[in-house]
């Protein structure tokens, strides 16, 4: 019989703590020190698989500057010259290193390579509003919900920066409504996010907060660390209650807009503190009470400030129910996919049209399938199958 120690496991099976990576490496091989670490690493035991479709990606971009044109393939030859030059294929463009997957990729180069990635947003969003967007800095806080937000945004190339915060790490019952798998468990939301965004994009810039939003770091993550980079949009959609006061604070004095998706009937809700500097916190349904008010709460307390917040009268009889419950038959606030993955629709789309200068509105707006998409009385099926049969 064999016996299997409880002591030590085997050296194979232990487990990686590499869970903190989340920022890819970019090399240039055309020049001699991109070149060297290039092959340093390719040397290495670092790269678990090589990808490289380098052509296929080239001529995307050539036949999207010139759509009507039917190229044949000594043009296709001609027009990779021209923009290649004599430097060889493999050399050309940048290499991509993903350390938390072990994968080097092979893509354009930063200008070509977000013309061709975002060539399909057009006319929705055309050139100019494609480079005013990635000129733009956003700040996400609570990475669960905020994962759907946070991917979205990068995946429509509305925003260049971002500032990711969360205390949390990835747990199972996460994995009902986060883009996620097991091989991610254990690590942090907002190096999660992060890690998916830079797989859409390897040339965004992100960085993240662990720790969440506390007294130390809110200020950095508004600011910058040397305070001259302020967001330009905070999507807010943490737990803490604390930080959800704290962050709109912090917001309404900079005039940053804040979005947030209450995961439940679809509600967005805006506050254009950029429109209206001296506007109520949470649209005056928390009165006066301020982030140090809200730090003395008890947990009584803070529940009844919550409900206050998203209008408990307003909520869906499932969320209702939950109320009560949570702490007692259910560890946490429901949720599912399809509404996180709503929710960020609604965060993405609103954030780019007020990026973009549209004056959408301070409020909340209620996208709620329920009512969009009702149920069919199951009495009315019959008459509603024989009126069918008499038209046809």
């Amino acid at each position: 019989m064999v016996r299997h120690s409880s002591v030590s496991r085997p050296v194979g099976l232990t487990p990686d703590a590499a869970t903190s990576h989340f920022r890819p490496v970019l090399l240039d091989a055309s020049s001699p020190e991109g070149l060297r670490d290039l092959e340093t690493l390719a040397a290495s035991s670092s790269v678990g698989a090589v990808h490289d479709m380098i052509e296929e990606q080239l001529e995307e971009l050539i036949r999207c500057e010139d759509p009507a044109l039917a190229h044949s393939t000594g043009s296709l030859a001609a027009a990779r010259r021209r923009i290649c030059g004599t430097t060889p294929l493999w050399r050309w463009g940048t290499w991509v290193f993903y350390p938390w997957s072990g994968r080097l990729v092979h893509v354009l180069p930063r200008e070509a390579f977000q013309r061709v990635r975002t060539d399909r947003n057009r006319n929705k969003i055309d050139r100019a509003q494609q480079r005013e967007l990635r000129a733009r800095r956003i700040g996400v806080v609570g990475l669960s919900v905020g994962n759907s937000a946070a991917v979205t945004l990068a995946m429509e190339g509305v925003g260049g920066s971002f500032r990711l915060a969360d205390f949390d790490t990835l747990g199972l019952s996460n994995l009902n409504r986060l883009r996620a798998g097991t091989g991610d468990l254990g690590v942090a939301k907002a190096v999660l996010a992060a890690r998916q965004m830079f797989e859409v994009d390897p040339y965004l810039d992100i960085e993240v907060f662990t720790a969440g939003l506390t007294e130390e770091s809110i200020g950095p993550f508004f600011d910058g660390v040397g305070g001259e980079d302020p967001l330009d949009l905070l999507v807010e959609e943490c737990d803490t209650v604390w930080a959800k006061v704290a962050a709109r604070e912090y917001a309404r004095h900079r005039g940053i807009p804040v979005l947030m998706d209450a995961n439940d009937r679809g509600l967005l809700d805006v506050e254009r503190f950029d429109l209206e500097p001296r506007r109520p916190l949470f649209h005056g349904r928390t009165g006066d009470s301020t982030s140090s008010d809200v730090a003395r709460m008890d947990r009584s307390e803070l529940l009844s400030f919550l409900l206050a917040m998203v209008d408990g009268s307003r909520l869906s009889p499932a969320m209702r129910d939950a109320v009560g419950e949570i702490g007692r038959t259910l560890s946490s606030w429901p949720q599912l996919a399809s509404g996180v993955m709503l929710g960020g629709a609604l965060v993405a789309d609103t954030a780019r049209r007020i990026l973009l200068g549209e004056r959408i509105p301070s409020g909340r707006s209620y996208i709620d399938l329920d009512e969009l998409i009702p149920a069919t009385d199951p009495q009315l099926v019959p008459e509603f199958v024989r009126a069918l049969e008499e038209v046809r």
